[in-house]
């Protein structure tokens, strides 16, 4: 990863004015309202990519594949988000944002509808690549383009506010699709069609409602050359920089467990099989994620990462604390794991989402004038390998190794990380 950081930009290089508004030829909604459209379409677009969640354990019981499968099919989600990040993550600072979020959509548009026209194994691993493009296009650049039109729509004003926003959108969205997605499971017909023809719906919805959201990029006169993903910060803030990534990659590692495996602990540790149960949970987690960025909302930056390490801390304990009760024997124990399970995911969530915001927030500090989506997507990149790696590192040990060991090796990893990165976020921000 370290070829995304090089040295700051020269004066040879573009430099894109980030909060300049453009011309607005035809009709075009104020910036204000325009906050509020882009943070609508970005939450309808993550719950999209959490709807499949409790619909997995439908697929492996119709098709009879192992659990390995899915975290391979929640892999190539996370591998197309990080892809379409490097490769084009930071395209919204040249080409403009309202440009590449539309783009994002019609890419998610494509995803429903391959969920619905081939529905085995290998066209879920296909749809979710997809989908995962498009995530992946979409979360820095809808980041800054909240960010640009809070500044312009309120002169003066931080940008906490609209990191906030950024927060709830993005962990909010993740938080209604597994809901959605299990009561689709339980009570709605065709429980593994009619989700995705509803978001289609809503995909169309939003993306033309955003067509009317202003532009915030001038995009520059030269056309300079196309080059991959890259990160310039100045060389004493990339500490901080890197504390702040290495904080989101754990922190993405918790929803990467609870988006993709979550259910099969549940069925096989908790006996739990029940599809809105495994939704529920799911949406506790990452609802818990976003609702912590909105009560704390007035702490400072440096008292919300306080707060969100140790939560993640404690949340990590609990899970470690369920595996252990859950091997024994009788209904007694049975409830304590399961409240240590679901508790200690609730505990966890809330601070991925202050850890997460944090996070961004340092990004946001770090970024000067034309690399705001530059650099928030280095901050998504390293996120979303969190949430790649170590769930796929799951799904593989599961073929050789029990439950118990494969949930307390990947609670003794993230631990190690959140209690390394964490530190070193707090000592750089106040």
């Amino acid at each position: 990863m370290t070829a995304l950081l090089s040295e700051p930009r020269t004066a040879s290089q573009p430099v894109v004015p980030a909060a300049a508004p453009s011309p607005r030829p035809g009709l075009r909604l104020p910036h204000g309202a325009g906050f509020w459209v882009t943070a609508v379409a970005f939450l309808v677009m993550m719950a999209f990519n959490t709807v499949p969640t409790p619909l997995y354990a439908l697929y492996q019981q119709r098709d009879g594949f192992p659990t390995v499968v899915i975290t391979l099919i929640f892999a190539a989600y996370s591998t197309g988000v990080m892809l379409a990040l490097y490769l084009a993550g930071h395209l919204s600072d040249r080409l403009g944002r309202r440009r590449v979020i539309l783009t994002a959509a019609a890419i998610e548009l494509v995803a429903a509808v391959l969920f619905v026209l081939w529905p085995d194994a290998v066209g879920l691993i296909v749809a979710r690549f997809v989908a995962g493009l498009g995530i992946g296009v979409l979360t820095a650049t809808a980041t800054a383009h909240l960010a640009d039109l809070r500044r312009i729509a309120r002169p003066g004003a931080g940008i906490g506010f609209a990191a906030t926003i950024a927060g709830v959108a993005n962990m909010g969205g993740l938080a209604l699709g597994p809901l959605i997605g299990g009561v689709f499971a339980e009570w709605i017909a065709a429980p593994l069609v009619t989700p995705y023809l509803v978001f289609a719906a809503a995909l169309v919805a939003v993306g033309f409602a955003y067509a009317f959201v202003p532009e915030t990029v001038t995009p520059p006169t030269d056309r300079a050359a196309y080059r991959p993903q890259r990160v310039r910060v100045p060389a004493e803030s990339r500490g901080a920089y890197w504390a702040a990534g290495l904080g989101g990659f754990a922190a993405f590692a918790i929803t990467g467990l609870f988006g993709s495996v979550a259910p099969t602990f549940l069925a096989q540790l908790l006996h739990q099989g029940d599809h809105f149960v495994a939704g529920v949970v799911s949406f506790s987690v990452f609802g818990a994620a976003a609702l912590a960025q909105i009560v704390f909302s007035r702490l400072s930056t440096r008292r919300q990462l306080v707060l969100g390490v140790a939560s993640m801390a404690v949340g990590l304990v609990a899970l470690a604390g369920a595996a252990l009760v859950s091997g024994l024997a009788g209904d007694s124990a049975a409830v304590v794991a399961t409240v240590l399970f679901v508790g200690g995911g609730v505990i966890a969530g809330a601070g991925v989402g202050l850890v997460f915001r944090g996070a961004l927030a340092t990004a946001g500090a770090l970024a000067s004038g034309g690399n705001r989506s530059e650099i928030t997507s280095g901050i998504f990149l390293l996120a979303f390998a969190g949430m790649t790696v170590p769930p796929l590192a799951v799904g593989a040990a599961l073929l050789v190794l029990p439950l118990v060991p494969v949930l307390l090796g990947f609670v003794a990893l993230v631990l190690a990380l959140i209690l390394w990165a964490g530190p070193r976020m707090i000592r750089t921000t106040r």
